[in-house]
């Protein structure tokens, strides 16, 4: 039987008398006990498909077709029918959970409002429900952590928390829209496995939506292949890896396998090492500001990078991943040498690093955070360039031309802001940004985390040609084995601030020594690790 069923499907937006359509007639079934996973690019219709079920739309959609909910119309159903389905039959859980979590309440009140308003639970018998779900999803101490606000937990225990949220009311249906997007390899595998358990436990169907088609194998018994507001392809999920019938599919299966970085050239200069960093933080009490202890980012960080080459970094979030590499760039303090280009750059002071900048850059994970909203992509690549070079404006347009050029946009983009673009295309105006100055070292922070797997796979692209171009030394940070497998020469492992393995990315992927490294591996791979 059918827990939910959509028929001809059609969603539009209305703005200034034009409706724009983002679903386009879909189908879509998911039976009693079953998971089904709807995937395709940013914009392909997925999550709209997803918030239309319980008319969780902007008021300027325009809904039409069928979605029957155990048999019952949600397509136009009043306001009352709707509250009783949602959070209670069919529950949400989101990608990103500290904008869902409030932060101004403790979990204890986020939980029970829920526990109250549905089921009508007060005082002691809710109190010992908020403890069973907290337990049920694998937060350590419940009785103690429920009196926590949400910004004291991690990433993962907050995912965890909201997926308490979606349990609280017992629903036949859990839709969880990019859950585990956010998230560590290592704490993604742990919420897939949770959400797949407690599918098992709690005889729920689930609806899950992804960009991530590792994701996609590991949980789902059926796929959905959306593209452009319409359905592509459907069947279960072997049957679509194995033998994809339509185009679309087969460039999402490619994109997610993305080759390897070219060698590095023969006898490439050594363009930064450093010698037993360390980078601790001083942990101050009392009213003299007395350091009563370290919080340690980093220790005994020993690197190498040569021109041409790549050193990722990888490792859970708190590992001392970015602090090693804003170390390396004097952007924090430490302790011991750094060479770069030759120089021992540890002592010097501002003033002095200021020449060096232009030839280190860093390019962040979310561009939309990192590019001024209120500048002109011409005035944000041109930055740089106000500050290192004595440059005319006119020159200085030239320049940017070029380099967005380089980086595959038309020059028209100059004069447009960045809200006006697409998230892979924000990615490449802040490659430009960290380009133009032609620099020697790039710090590659995250940089494809937010982008669709073939998205990924064009910046993937541009950033190996623009190494091989500049004979550029890369650091790249990522929890994304697949993208620093992609890129990397050499690899090193963080744990906790210290390096608990290196080599090179062929002996780090494919003959790993150390536990974490295994964990990690094992986390986003599976069993199998030869789909590099």
């Amino acid at each position: 039987m059918n827990v939910l069923e959509i028929r001809d499907l059609k969603v539009g937006f209305r703005q200034s008398g034009t409706v724009t359509p983002a679903v386009k007639g879909i189908d879509l079934a998911v039976k009693r006990g079953e998971t089904v996973a709807i995937v395709g690019e940013s914009g392909s219709g997925k999550s709209v498909t997803a918030l239309s079920t319980v008319s969780l739309l902007h008021g300027t959609a325009e809904v039409s077709g069928s979605i029957l909910y155990n048999g019952e119309q949600m397509v136009g159903a009043d306001e009352k029918t709707l509250q009783r389905i949602r959070g209670n039959d069919i529950s949400f859980i989101f990608q990103e959970p500290m904008t869902s979590l409030n932060p101004l309440h403790i979990l204890e009140k986020q939980l029970g409002e829920s526990l109250s308003l549905h089921q009508g639970l007060q005082g002691k018998e809710k109190d010992d429900r908020v403890v069973e779900l907290l337990r049920k999803v694998g937060i350590p101490d419940p009785e103690v952590r429920k009196k926590s606000y949400p910004h004291e937990l991690s990433g993962g225990q907050r995912q965890r928390v909201m997926i308490a949220m979606a349990l609280a009311n017992g629903p036949d249906l859990l839709i969880a829209d990019e859950p585990t997007t956010a998230l560590d390899v290592t704490i993604e595998a742990q919420i897939l496995d949770l959400l797949a358990d407690l599918k098992r436990t709690e005889d729920m169907s689930l609806l899950f939506i992804t960009h991530d088609l590792g994701v996609v194998r590991r949980i789902a018994d059926r796929v959905v292949v959306m593209k452009d507001g319409e359905v592509v392809e459907t069947g279960l999920t072997e049957q679509v890896f194995d033998a994809p019938a339509h185009a679309y599919t087969r460039k999402l299966i490619e994109a997610d396998t993305i080759g390897g970085p070219k060698p590095v050239p023969d006898g490439a200069k050594t363009l930064v090492e450093t010698d037993a960093m360390r980078v601790w933080f001083p942990i101050k009490r009392g009213l003299l500001r007395r350091t009563v202890g370290h919080v340690k980012a980093v220790n005994d960080a020993t690197i190498s990078v040569r021109e041409g080459e790549t050193l990722g970094l990888v490792g859970e979030s708190g590992s001392g991943k970015t602090s090693l590499a804003l170390a390396v760039m004097r952007l924090i303090e430490s302790k011991n040498r750094i060479s770069f280009n030759g120089q021992d750059i540890h002592n010097l002071n501002r003033k002095n690093m200021r020449p060096l900048r232009k030839d280190m850059q860093i390019v962040f994970q979310d561009p939309y955070g990192s590019l001024s909203p209120r500048m002109s992509v011409a005035e944000i690549i041109a930055e740089g360039l106000e500050i290192h070079t004595n440059l005319s404006r006119a020159q200085q347009r030239e320049e940017v031309a070029k380099i967005l050029a380089e980086v595959e946009l038309d020059t028209d983009a100059m004069d447009r802001y960045p809200h006006e673009f697409s998230g892979g295309q924000r990615q490449r105006i802040a490659i430009a940004r960290a380009m133009i100055l032609r620099p020697k070292l790039v710090v590659l922070d995250e940089p494809t985390s937010a982008l669709d797997r073939t998205v990924q796979s064009q910046i993937v692209d541009l950033l190996r040609a623009l190494q091989d171009r500049y004979k550029l030394g890369y650091l790249f940070i990522s929890h994304d084995l697949k993208v620093v497998r992609a890129l990397s020469h050499n690899v090193l492992v963080m744990k906790n601030g210290d390096i608990v393995e290196k080599g090179t990315a062929q002996q780090i992927f494919d003959a790993p020594t150390h536990p974490y490294t295994q964990t990690l591996l094992e986390a986003a791979f599976g069993s199998g690790r030869s789909d590099g």
